[in-house]
């Protein structure tokens, strides 16, 4: 069970840095540092709970979360991060995974770097030219505040309750199987 919890929060932590990149290496290093009993970071990855590591990603995350807010800008931040997201879940997934289980790191950053990269690709290829598209870029803002919040929230219970975010994680997963087989399926009818 210890494995696949561990799996559920790497998986969690990796998925929220497909849309923040800052935000779960942040929450990491915060619940690693105040809460080493929670999440007891095996080395190099101890790093992210250094006091200095954590004012450094706070600016990170501000300068990210401004920049997403900013019309013509968060379209260059969402180019820059294509880059940054699935290297930030590469490492998301590996000090969390590392913690509980013995995976290989090199699995481990090779999965966080897939499931943060799917995340931002979809976020960045498809979510967000449909809610410029359709709202005229009014929408970007609102939806750049709720991309912050769910990768703040999935990133804590990513920690703090894996099971919860393994199984959103299962859902999510079914609904875009789902999704790409209608869309498919339309795409052969028409």
């Amino acid at each position: 069970m210890e494995l696949l919890l561990g799996i559920f929060s790497a998986f969690g932590l990796s998925a929220s840095a497909g849309l923040n990149a800052y935000i779960p290496l942040l929450v990491v290093g915060v619940i690693g540092h105040y809460f080493p009993n929670t999440l007891n970071l095996a080395k190099p990855f101890d790093l992210l709970a250094n006091p200095w590591i954590l004012i450094l990603l706070g600016v990170l995350v501000i300068i990210e979360m401004v920049a997403d807010k900013v019309p013509a800008v968060n379209h260059a931040n969402d180019l820059i991060q294509t880059f940054i997201r699935p290297a930030a879940g590469a490492v998301a997934f590996a000090a969390s995974a590392n913690v509980i289980t013995d995976i290989n790191p090199v699995l481990a950053l090779a999965c966080g770097l897939l499931v943060a990269g799917s995340v931002h690709t979809v976020k960045s290829a498809a979510v967000r030219p449909a809610v410029t598209a359709t709202t005229a870029g009014a929408g970007n803002v609102p939806v750049s505040i709720a991309e912050d919040i769910v990768a703040l929230v999935s990133s804590i219970l990513a920690i703090v309750i894996p099971i919860v975010m393994g199984t959103l994680l299962i859902i999510l997963l079914a609904f875009i199987i789902y999704w790409l087989w209608r869309r498919a399926n339309k795409t052969q009818t028409a």
